[in-house]
């Protein structure tokens, strides 16, 4: 467990790093786990920090955890998300993946999600682990690997 100080430094410099980046956000810090701390920012033009397919998102994260583990000498992890964007995708995916599973089931016939990131993927596997009438796997090599799902 963090301190609650060190979740305060965590704002501060969240804060401090986007304004010398001249953005506008409001920050809110949570201790979701032991290590990992959730940093959500608001503003009101998030696409120039999200980009195309959150990539920008993941560069910013990256960037942002590697100076608050220096800054703070801590083990963590920043699981930064901008406007609820990876909140949403990952409801998204959730949902897809029940649709692609429940075509699979009714038709008998395997379905190939897009290629996506190994994160995405994980989502996609994690929510029809439980499923007894499809199987999922990850065919391809980076970056055109996808998830193939199959009837059980």
């Amino acid at each position: 467990m963090f301190e609650r100080k060190i979740t305060t430094k965590i704002k501060k410099f969240t804060e401090e790093f986007f304004r010398i980046a001249s953005f506008d956000v409001k920050v809110e810090v949570d201790e979701i786990e032991e290590f990992t701390i959730k940093v959500s920012v608001k503003m009101d033009e998030p696409q120039v920090l999200i980009g195309e397919n959150g990539k920008t998102l993941i560069y910013v994260q990256h960037i942002l955890n590697k100076v608050l583990k220096k800054k703070l000498d801590k083990e963590l992890f920043i699981d930064l998300d901008i406007n609820d964007y990876k909140a949403k995708k990952i409801n998204y995916l959730k949902e897809l993946a029940k649709s692609y599973a429940d075509d699979v089931a009714l038709s008998g016939q395997s379905k190939e999600f897009r290629p996506m990131s190994s994160y995405e993927r994980r989502i996609i596997h994690l929510e029809l682990k439980d499923r007894s009438d499809v199987v999922t796997e990850s065919s391809g090599q980076e970056p055109d690997r996808k998830i193939i799902v199959r009837p059980a």
